[in-house]
């Protein structure tokens, strides 16, 4: 799960953050930095979602326990997320589609870029309520098994808005929405390079520079913010900054996110998307280690919430079974969409982005 979270965090996380940067557009580029974000997304955007269906496949299949209880209790803002994924599809595709080209199309377009700043913000505001404890943390601390059709105490936001309505979560939900933003403003460089658009391209590095300098103040604010939030020792924070191994994870990620600024600022674009990736799943494995081997803190185990074990083999075969069709199709897809022919003159074995745009 781990593993397909940080492949949607890379891909699907980046397309989000275009999104972003499509509201943000400005100057006298905007649309043509709305353009490279559109032709950069249109062929491949959609199937990056597998990676988050596949999360919640596995765990409703293998923490059945687990998957209730998350989406008992984050019901709203999972629900919300839903909605923003579903909006954001569907308005850029009508969006592409607008061949007149007027306020119509131009409203498709605010509300895809809106749905994209706000759809990854609710994804990291439910990851913030899950490491934080209080989605398994009953609120008012009252038997969790009353009588069979007994109420439960407390109101309805005591269990469904309390949880996730924290100034921990809320700042989680900021440091996701920074981290897709600066992912794709980094690829979005890569990608104008490529193209030979040298214009753009430093537009979108000084769009990364900034997000860069954000996504660190999200992840210094989250830190700040979560001195309770239980792991399987202490608290997060006790986790991500004592011991050996944290002092690892901090420097290695220290080292990525001072890298890719460095790349950047010396234009250096593919070193500074290997530094920017690397980063990004230092930041989703280094949340994973500090839960581990919580699944929904502060007493969901991993073994306690899994599946009988003839259900983990039998999943865990199908997952073997399905990832030799599911990585060489996304190889297959990317190459399809990622190459072009090369141009009269120009060396055939550069690989450039061919321009793929919705409309013709």
């Amino acid at each position: 799960m781990v593993l397909a979270l940080t492949a949607y965090v890379l891909l699907g996380g980046a397309d989000f953050g275009g999104g972003v940067w499509d509201l943000l557009a400005r100057g006298p580029r905007r649309a043509r930095q709305r353009a490279l974000v559109a032709d950069t997304l249109a062929p491949i955007w959609e199937a990056n979602h597998v990676w988050l269906i596949l999360v919640v496949v596995l765990l409703f299949t293998c923490f059945p326990a687990a998957f209730a209880r998350i989406t008992t209790v984050l019901h709203l803002p999972l629900t919300l997320m839903l909605v923003g994924i579903v909006l954001r599809g569907s308005a850029f595709v009508f969006r592409s589609y607008d061949l007149r080209r007027d306020a119509a199309g131009r409203r498709w377009g605010r509300l895809f870029a809106i749905a994209s700043a706000v759809t990854p913000l609710l994804l990291g505001v439910c990851l913030g309520a899950l490491a934080s404890g209080a989605v398994g943390r009953d609120p008012l601390d009252h038997d969790p098994t009353p009588a069979t059709g007994a109420p439960l105490p407390g109101t309805f936001a005591d269990h469904f808005v309390r949880p996730w309505a924290t100034p921990f979560a809320l700042a989680v939900g900021l440091l996701a929405l920074a981290l897709f933003a600066f992912l794709a403003a980094v690829y979005l460089t890569v990608e104008a390079d490529e193209r030979r658009l040298p214009t753009l391209a430093d537009d979108f590095r000084r769009r990364a520079l900034a997000a860069g300098l954000a996504l660190f103040a999200a992840a210094a604010l989250a830190l700040l913010l979560a001195p309770d939030a239980p792991a399987r020792t202490g608290s997060v924070r006790a986790v991500v900054t004592g011991g050996l191994r944290a002092a690892l994870l901090q420097t290695a990620t220290a080292l990525c996110a001072v890298g890719a600024l460095a790349a950047l600022w010396t234009r250096r674009w593919r070193t500074a998307r290997l530094a920017a990736q690397a980063q990004a799943a230092c930041l989703v494995w280094g949340w994973a280690w500090a839960q581990y081997p919580l699944l929904v803190p502060p007493t969901g185990t991993l073994a306690t919430l899994a599946a009988p074990p003839v259900t983990l083999r039998l999943t865990l075969g199908v997952l073997a079974a399905g990832t030799l069709v599911l990585l060489p199709s996304f190889v297959y897809l990317f190459r399809v969409f990622r190459g072009r022919v090369a141009e009269p003159g120009e060396r055939p074995n550069r690989r450039t982005p061919r321009s793929v745009t919705p409309v013709r």
